[in-house]
């Protein structure tokens, strides 16, 4: 294992950002390769404490000879974010200097071509440590990019064009659903990280064995030693189902297909209702995730005039689906978003481009 300190320049004299990267390298060039990266918005910690937990079993697959193909590691991708805390409460999610979300704005390239990236040189912190995260991701036919929600099933968001050749990858890692996304207008990590392979011939962008997802577990207070090893066992069945590293206590490549095939939910992005707040107030949840709710469910109350008649609002499901995700706080402005409630069919006020995250 190869240990490398990665610094990114502030914007005024005298500061600067760091964050390590740990590199694999395999013993075949022609194997399939992987990149890793978490806590890209900073304060998103069960990724951080999963690969954590995968390090020494990458370390033993290292001294055993069984790592097959280049594997970078950046346990802590954002730096910038980590340091921001105003009054007390960490900001990781935008850079205060930009007031851009941390997981937006990564230039979307033409090819796979790191020489295409912009010169940021004379840009702010952050769109130097987006060009960096890509400089180091960019080639490696595995991406994964792991958040959390705020309360939440693990899930992930995958382009229609890995699926369902990625069903495998869902069910190694034990996740709960998967959210299809076809566009991304944002520029989200994700994104930057497939759509350089859309626009290229079919044995360059070779989608058999591309994986390119951003992971989301569970809820931001979900940081706990159990889930962490849990996690860090399908991030590593991954590994081995991709042929990255070989262990023949698990299945072989190809051996998370016929019955051992994704069984969790599928969704298409259009399909989520976000459900915003109609009031501003305390919030009563009367779902929690994973639950399944028929059209016209209570999903939650909104107490905005405490004590008062006609001090409660109660919102509704649209149509039948499950739950999500919900808030982790129970404090909500009027238009703020409630949950994700994934539908069974499109939702009335259909979302284009990523959602939150």
């Amino acid at each position: 294992m190869q240990k490398s300190i990665e610094r990114i320049a502030g914007d005024s004299e005298g500061v600067s950002y760091e964050f390590p990267t740990f590199r694999f390298d395999g013993s075949d060039k022609a194997a399939t390769s992987a990149y890793l990266q978490a806590a890209l918005h900073a304060g998103e910690l069960p990724g951080v404490v999963a690969i954590d937990a995968l390090m020494p079993m990458l370390e033993k697959a290292e001294a055993e000879g069984r790592i097959k193909g280049n594997i970078t590691v950046v346990p802590q991708a954002n730096p910038i974010g980590r340091a921001q805390y105003h009054f007390g409460e960490h900001q990781g999610r935008f850079h205060l200097g930009t007031r851009t979300n941390f997981n937006r704005g990564f230039p979307l390239l033409a090819a796979p071509d790191t020489t295409l990236l912009p010169d940021t040189t004379l840009g702010t912190a952050d769109q130097r440590l987006k060009t960096r995260l890509l400089q180091l991701s960019i080639g490696h036919d595995i991406v994964l990019d792991v958040h959390c929600d705020d309360e939440g099933l693990a899930y992930l968001y995958v382009h229609t064009s890995l699926w369902p050749e990625m069903a495998d990858c869902a069910a190694a890692m034990g996740v709960d659903a998967v959210v299809l996304w076809d566009e991304d207008t944002d520029g989200t990590f994700e994104g930057a990280s497939i759509t350089p392979y859309l626009n290229v011939p079919a044995d360059v962008a070779r989608f058999d064995r591309c994986v390119a997802t951003t992971v989301e577990y569970r809820g931001i207070l979900d940081v706990d030693g159990a889930l962490a090893a849990s996690d860090a066992e399908g991030l590593y069945r991954l590994l081995v189902a991709r042929g990255v590293i070989v262990d023949q206590a698990l299945p072989a490549p190809g051996g998370f297909t016929g019955s051992n095939s994704f069984t969790g939910i599928v969704a298409l992005l259009e399909n989520i209702d976000m459900m915003p707040a109609p009031r501003a107030g305390a919030i009563l949840y009367s779902v929690k995730p994973g639950d399944r709710v028929e059209k016209g469910a209570l999903l939650a109350t909104i107490v905005h005039a405490p004590g008062e008649a006609g001090g409660r609002t109660q919102v509704f499901a649209p149509q039948a689906g499950i739950i999500l995700t919900r808030r982790s706080r129970r404090i909500i402005r009027a238009g703020e978003d409630l949950l994700k409630l994934v539908g069974d069919r499109k939702s009335a006020d259909a979302r284009s481009g990523t959602l939150e995250d």
